[in-house]
């Protein structure tokens, strides 16, 4: 095991000692598979949402008592009518207003997903929360703690109580709350979904060619009806100052330094700024990178070794293709936000 996974390693060990083993036995509910997307990767059989666990899960996600001082919450950083991102920001702040070093990712179809954040750092959606709670500069608490917290109020519980069958507030129930309420940020209700589902809606003209240039020029990475191959690599980003070096600080090996995920582009329209670092702040911005900025750092991934060649043209018909994956239903969804 790598060291710098060490420390992670031994906090989910802890977890998983305390946490109870009874069985949720309620129907799944809130959750359904767009007719457009493959089989989830989340097991839902070991956690099934109901609607109580969702509910909770909806409150924990939103409630600042889960950091140090009972300032940030989770959606401080992942705010629903931005596709969950912390928008406006290159990286983002957290408790004190401290800054982090990373630009906040969408949270959508996270069910879709086996390895999460820019790294792949942690391998289970559960596990999650983990990752900001005990952050210095995110939420700086620990687990206990806030367990704790959650044990003297009036309100957490009751919830429990109707989501597990008793008030017993532990880790195992905290963690898979939370899941159940995020593995219910499903975005698939784009006009590009309704367009491949036949189901009435119709792209322009500039549209029609952007999904084939993107299909040329794109979809190696960001393929499928996620909008992502779910790699890292390494995309010729300028390297500035002493850079993030993505999944090396996870692996340790050489051949993954200055790779990170490929995010999904759904909601890529609200979801500014891009990149890890959150350098560019426009769609045009991150084309004309591709076009012309790519740069030769190691590892640059062999698909960009050239870069990705684009008119003027084609590169608004592209930003015109992308803009049909916002998702405002999904947006707005009044069911997701507290």
């Amino acid at each position: 095991m790598k060291k710098k996974t060490i420390g992670f390693c031994i906090i989910l060990s802890v977890v998983l000692a305390c946490s109870s083993t009874q069985e949720i036995t309620e129907p799944n509910v809130d959750f359904q598979i767009p007719k457009n997307f493959p089989q989830p990767i989340y097991n839902l059989a070991r956690n099934p949402i109901t609607k109580a666990g969702f509910e909770l899960g909806k409150a924990l996600f939103s409630d600042p008592i889960l950091s140090r001082n009972n300032s940030i919450s989770c959606s401080e950083c992942h705010a629903q009518s931005y596709a969950f991102t912390h928008h406006g920001h290159d990286v983002s702040h957290g408790i004190d207003n401290l800054k982090g070093t990373r630009n906040a990712l969408a949270m959508q179809n996270l069910a879709w997903q086996s390895e999460f954040f820019w790294d792949g750092g942690v391998g289970d959606l559960d596990f999650v929360p983990l990752a900001p709670i005990e952050n210095p500069v995110e939420m700086d608490e620990k687990v206990g703690n806030v367990l704790e917290k959650l044990r003297k109020t009036q309100y957490y519980p009751a919830q429990f109580k109707k989501a597990f069958g008793t008030n017993e507030i532990n880790a195992e129930r905290f963690l898979k709350a939370l899941s159940q309420y995020m593995l219910t940020l499903v975005s698939a209700n784009s006009r590009y979904d309704k367009y491949v589902r036949n189901e009435g809606e119709i792209l322009t003209a500039d549209e029609l060619a952007g999904l084939s240039l993107f299909k040329q020029k794109c979809a190696s990475c960001h393929k499928g009806e996620l909008f992502t191959d779910q790699s890292y690599r390494n995309n010729g980003l300028t390297i500035q100052g002493d850079m993030d070096t993505g999944r090396f600080r996870i692996t340790e090996q050489p051949q993954d330094k200055y790779k990170f995920k490929v995010p999904s582009l759904r909601n890529i329209e609200v979801s500014k700024p891009y990149m890890h670092d959150g350098r560019f702040y426009t769609l045009e911005t991150v084309l004309d990178h591709y076009a012309e900025g790519v740069q030769q750092t190691p590892n640059l991934d062999p698909l960009l070794q050239n870069g990705i060649p684009m008119t003027a043209k084609e590169k608004l018909q592209i930003v015109a293709f992308l803009k049909t994956l916002t998702d405002e239903q999904f947006l707005k969804d009044k069911r997701l936000s507290n």
